[in-house]
């Protein structure tokens, strides 16, 4: 909460400016307020026929439609300043502009007719991914899953350890905590032992939890740190933050999952009862994918730029252990990579699919295609939190609960505490495991990262953890929810306002 009230206090100034200026504007045009208002409700109506035809997420849609014939001159500005994708156009521009010195490889063609002699409908679905997030298809060389956040962060500290190159951390929440300060320790040796490190952490995300103080000790220590996206003046890109989670070691290793640093990912704090979080462990060429996300990232954002030599030139081709796609989404993006790449999964499974998530916000396609998918005969499954850590969102969440049990779909909460996995496996031969929630930020206004498995044992070992899992939960069903109509309305309305949350 101090660093709260100490970042509020630091913007006041730059608030102060922003309201001068729109009061100055005012003053100066308010002789022709009645033209822009008129001006304002003509493009109120252009407005509503144009998203009506525009092709995006229906909910969303639905949202907008009432905020702008509700309130047609308030509600027209506020499309005009934060809707149609605009808020993330000014952070894509600087991303697209770094990229151009860096080059990434395009899918093996020979890979890619292996997965098409495999499974020509997952082929096509990969394919997308691949063309839309301009990432590769790769075979996967070593991948190791990690049930808990505890044994990851032991794996992280002793591979830390034998770093040659550069360390590269990207995190939504870094908090300074036992996790953190232990990381830093090496960080600080690794750092006189020649080796470049760069962190890069979400500024609101971190908000609580860290400083530009912060900044400034890691500077001393040699440790290059940029906050994303920072809070200086109030404007609506702020809506889109870095929600990627990435440690990557001499492009050889990458750590990615559900996992931030902070004490409660790995339970040496309590704050929601057990915290049960993910993550995993790639080794070998696939790591390029993440190392030219960082990078993108840190030269979009940062005046010490990383040489794009760092990136692999060539790969040694090798499938050792299936294929994988890992890839980001950006709220900049034309298509909603992850939204579409599950409601792909869920119309191609045929035995089961069963998904990991933290909250539960489902636009109305991804909403179909789960029931789909259920009435279908599919076994889905969607293992939630037993204690929430928002409780508005947690209400939210439930909301959805009735249409999809009534579907088929079963819904487990995770008794012990809080649940912040974000994964999906689907028939024994596909999986995701990353930083997507099933939920309105996750697929439509963050920058997440996601990778995709296919034919590969870290499959395995992310079933079990599911069946582990599973037995640590409580079945929700239809006698549990609370149908009452007043309760029903209330739902209803949150549900409009779900994409805002």
């Amino acid at each position: 909460m101090k660093r709260i009230i100490s970042r509020v206090i630091l913007i006041l100034p730059a608030i102060a400016l922003q309201i001068l200026w729109y009061w100055c504007l005012i003053t100066i045009l308010k002789d022709y307020i009645p033209l822009f208002i008129e001006l304002l409700s003509l493009l109120s109506v252009i407005l509503v026929l144009y998203i009506v035809s525009k092709r995006d997420e229906s909910s969303y849609k639905i949202l907008w439609l009432i905020i702008i014939l509700t309130f047609p001159i308030l509600g027209a500005w506020l499309y005009m300043y934060t809707g149609n994708k605009r808020t993330a156009k000014a952070l894509n521009k600087r991303i697209e502009k770094s990229s151009h010195n860096l080059k990434l490889a395009k899918t093996d063609i020979d890979l890619l007719e292996n997965i098409q002699k495999d499974n020509i409908r997952l082929a096509e679905t990969l394919q997308y991914v691949s063309n839309e997030s301009n990432f590769p298809i790769m075979y996967n060389q070593k991948a190791v899953y990690f049930p808990i956040g505890e044994e990851m962060y032991v794996d992280m500290l002793k591979e830390l350890e034998n770093a040659k190159k550069f360390i590269f951390l990207e995190y939504f929440i870094v908090e300074e905590s036992k996790f953190l300060n232990s990381i830093v320790d090496i960080l600080e040796q690794k750092v006189k032992d020649g080796v470049d490190v760069r962190i890069i952490y979400d500024d609101l995300g971190s908000i609580s939890t860290y400083s530009y103080k912060n900044i400034k000790n890691l500077n001393k220590k040699g440790i290059k740190c940029i906050p994303f996206n920072p809070l200086i003046f109030i404007k609506a890109s702020l809506n889109n933050r870095d929600h990627r989670k990435m440690l990557i070691i001499d492009n050889e290793i990458v750590y990615s999952g559900g996992i931030n640093i902070a004490d409660e990912y790995i339970n040496i704090k309590e704050k929601y009862g057990h915290w049960k979080d993910i993550g995993f462990k790639l080794v070998g060429d696939s790591v390029n994918n993440y190392t030219y996300m960082f990078i993108e990232f840190w030269n979009a954002f940062s005046t010490k730029k990383i040489d794009s030599k760092t990136l692999k030139a060539n790969f040694n081709g090798k499938r050792e252990d299936g294929y994988i796609l890992s890839y980001y989404d950006s709220p900049a993006n034309t298509e909603s990579i992850s939204n579409n790449l599950y409601i792909e999964l869920l119309s191609q499974a045929t035995d089961y699919i069963w998904f990991y998530t933290p909250y539960l916000m489902l636009g109305e396609n991804l909403m179909e295609a789960f029931i789909r998918t259920a009435k279908r005969g599919v076994d889905v499954r969607i293992m939630l939190p037993g204690i929430p850590d928002k409780k508005l969102i947690y209400r939210i969440t439930r909301s959805y609960y009735k249409s999809l049990i009534e579907a088929g779909v079963k819904i487990y909460e995770y008794k012990p505490g809080f649940l912040h996995a974000k994964a999906c496996l689907v028939d024994d031969i596909i999986g995701t495991v990353g930083t997507v929630n099933l939920d309105y930020r996750s697929l439509f206004l963050h920058f997440e990262c996601n990778s995709i498995f296919y034919k590969s044992n870290i499959l395995k070992d992310l079933k079990k953890d599911f069946k582990m899992t599973e037995d640590k939960c409580q079945l929700v069903e239809k006698k549990d929810i609370n149908q009452k109509l007043f309760n029903r309305i209330i739902n209803a309305i949150l549900r409009i306002f779900a994409p805002l949350c």
